[in-house]
């Protein structure tokens, strides 16, 4: 049940799950060429390189810019006003003071503890617990958000247009 090519690199088309009832059930993937092997993910996630990460450290927009701009979320970036939604500073609001990509946290403004030595040191915040609530718009952040918007609208429309 099992079908696996002979080249190289092993590509599993379906693989065979025994459930509760010790029936086997048949799960096919969308995309043979995507590995869903768990160490393969895990070892793309955490060797990704700085721009790569840009994008995966990427927070939901609050529903007001949802609503206003028409995309779900964009990548975090300083300046921006997040909301943190998790953990023990969740409902505080900041400005972003650094996107530390290496450790993938974010560093907000006012959120900070006191270490031993009497220092006060930033808090890292993963960016996935986080909500944007004021984006720091330039023009390229601008021209990015339009054409999100009018994919989005594009798709909106193809999909509309198959149903009768």
């Amino acid at each position: 049940a099992v079908a696996i090519s002979s080249t190289s690199s092993i590509t599993q088309l379906s693989s065979v799950c025994i459930s509760s009832t010790n029936k086997p059930t048949f799960t096919m993937k969308f995309n043979p060429n995507v590995s869903s092997s768990r160490r393969k993910s895990r070892k793309a996630h955490f060797g990704a390189h700085s721009e790569a990460r840009r994008k995966l450290m990427s927070a939901p927009l609050s529903k007001e810019l949802q609503a206003r701009h028409g995309v779900r979320s964009m990548p975090i970036r300083k300046d921006d006003e997040v909301l943190i939604t998790r953990g023990m500073y969740k409902t505080r609001e900041g400005k972003v003071t650094a996107v530390y990509r290496k450790k993938w946290v974010v560093h907000v403004e006012r959120i900070t503890r006191e270490k031993l030595s009497g220092v006060s040191v930033p808090v890292g915040i993963p960016a996935s617990s986080l909500v944007i609530t004021k984006l720091k718009l330039d023009k390229d952040r601008k021209a990015k958000l339009e054409s999100k918007a009018s994919k989005k609208d594009k798709k909106e429309d193809a999909t509309m247009s198959n149903v009768d």
